[in-house]
């Protein structure tokens, strides 16, 4: 296998800040916000912020890879966004195809581990083709994982855990005495997936939106006021830079001497 190459440079010679690895982020969850906003900004359709919104992709994760990010997920198709127009959804799922399709080898070569997490029924076909295939490719790498998280939902991902839980517990399998947050953990769809340390969200909405809602229990969030076209490496390097500055306790307290 051949060794990584690094992913290209920022056009404008911005470079990652040195940060001590223990300060760095380990998984950084992004909300990918604002793509129709966007486009509708500019008199253009909705579809062309997603467009725009790919090379965002690309250059939050080699900005990820250069500054020592290990793991990134990104939120590419909610559960819930099957709600929106037939024609957006179609192009969503065609897009997301293609992006894959397009995009493998080049994140193979940086040394990226594609993977995958979210619901299969209803996803295309075609679709899912294309993430196993990402999958199997990029197996053996282990710069960087990046989760694409396609048909999505936090609570979808609880409950479906909770189901096959379930069914081990009645087959004699799992003891129920014996369940624990460890235990029920290794049912979600991704069980081997840290913890998220940074959940990064685009264009100025505060909240969550059922992503990742286990897994960012404890995380530090950071909300960007730029559409996600907008967005480059500089902006996760910004809030990497803001997780570095902030003081993790996980639900502790320690007096500060007076």
């Amino acid at each position: 296998m051949p060794a990584p190459v690094p992913p290209y440079p920022h056009p404008s010679g911005a470079v990652a800040p040195q940060i001590p690895k223990e300060f760095v982020p380990r998984h950084v969850a992004v909300v990918m916000d604002g793509n129709g906003r966007w486009a509708n900004a500019r008199g253009l359709p909705r579809v062309e912020g997603h467009k725009a919104g790919e090379a965002s992709l690309l250059d939050v994760v080699a900005g990820a890879i250069e500054v020592g990010v290990e793991y990134v997920s990104a939120y590419a198709f909610s559960t819930e966004n099957w709600s929106r127009s037939p024609d957006e959804v179609r192009f969503l799922m065609g897009f997301n195809r293609d992006v894959l399709r397009r995009r493998r080898d080049l994140m193979d070569s940086w040394g990226v581990r594609v993977r995958w997490a979210g619901r299969r029924p209803r996803l295309w076909r075609s679709v899912i083709n294309e993430l196993e295939t990402a999958e199997r490719q990029t197996r053996g790498n282990s710069t960087c994982t990046l989760t694409m998280c396609v048909n999505y939902g936090g609570r979808a991902e609880v409950a479906d855990a909770a189901q096959a839980l379930a069914k081990d517990v009645a087959a004699g399998k799992v003891n129920p005495d014996k369940i624990n947050e460890k235990v029920f953990a290794r049912y979600l769809d991704e069980p081997d997936l840290p913890d998220v340390d940074l959940f990064l969200r685009s264009s100025g909405e505060q909240r969550t939106s059922n992503f990742m809602i286990w897994q960012a229990a404890y995380a530090e969030l950071v909300f960007l006021d730029e559409p996600w076209p907008d967005v480059d490496r500089r902006h996760l390097w910004r809030a990497v830079e803001e997780y570095a500055r902030r003081d993790r306790r996980y639900g502790g307290a320690v007096d500060k001497p007076s």
